[in-house]
């Protein structure tokens, strides 16, 4: 029943092709587009370390990830038109950073972006790296720091909160992101990261909510028929 659910509120989510969120190709200026891949590099490297010890030490493992990826691919390449013809989309990459940490879900995060880069046309290769840091990297450390300060208190709220503000927290970087390569001519950097802001708020705020409620979902159903794997993963230890 559970699975039904996700699979209903998925095709829910699925709306008609609009001019992505994600910074398409060649819309930053080279210089910031340079600047993001460089920032981003760092998590690349550790994530792959992460990741390739995970699969040494605990190949068990290798379903949930596999869960959490196409969870990510598939939330992340829905897109809700927004206003002046943009749109918004979920994450995805709350479950993943509760489940593995934020490392290894800026590895996986990646991926999935770049695979809508070049199969959909989703995002862009120059502009990978901007993508990524918003919503592979920032995202699941928001995500993984709700999580480990509210898991003891309430599992829900925690997967819920994780889940949202992971996704609220993408859109405010990728606000900064273009805020800081095209400032307003009057009021600047800040001037420009309110407009950006506000055009993505009117989608976005529903979308995290609707996010976190579809995160807590597919977590319980995960506890219902892989609880012994959550528990691998520390995901079910020292919890309310």
């Amino acid at each position: 029943m559970q699975i039904a659910t996700i699979t209903v509120a998925l095709s829910l989510l699925a709306t008609r092709p609009a001019h992505a969120m994600h910074i398409m190709e060649g819309f930053l200026p080279w210089p910031w587009a340079l600047f993001w891949w460089l920032m981003t590099l760092p998590f690349w490297i550790w994530g792959v370390r992460r990741l390739v010890f995970l699969m040494r030490e605990r190949p068990e493992t290798r379903m949930m990830l596999g869960v959490a990826g196409a969870f990510t691919f598939v939330l992340s390449a829905l897109k809700l038109p927004s206003v002046t013809g943009s749109s918004s989309h979920p994450t995805g990459t709350g479950l993943g950073a509760i489940l593995f940490g934020p490392a290894v879900m800026s590895v996986i995060g990646s991926i999935a972006l770049l695979f809508q880069a070049l199969l959909i046309a989703h995002g862009g290769l120059t502009t990978l790296g901007a993508n990524a840091f918003s919503m592979a990297v920032v995202g699941p450390f928001v995500a993984w720091g709700v999580w480990r300060m509210m898991r003891k208190r309430s599992l829900w709220l925690a997967v819920f909160l994780a889940a949202a503000l992971a996704n609220l927290s993408t859109y405010v970087v990728t606000s900064a992101q273009l805020a800081l390569a095209y400032p307003d001519a009057t009021s600047g950097f800040i001037g420009a990261l309110m407009k950006f802001g506000a055009i993505f708020a009117v989608t976005q705020i529903p979308l995290a909510i609707s996010e976190g409620i579809l995160t807590v979902l597919l977590f319980n159903a995960l506890q219902s028929n892989a609880a012994a794997e959550l528990r691998s993963l520390g995901a079910l230890e020292n919890v309310a």
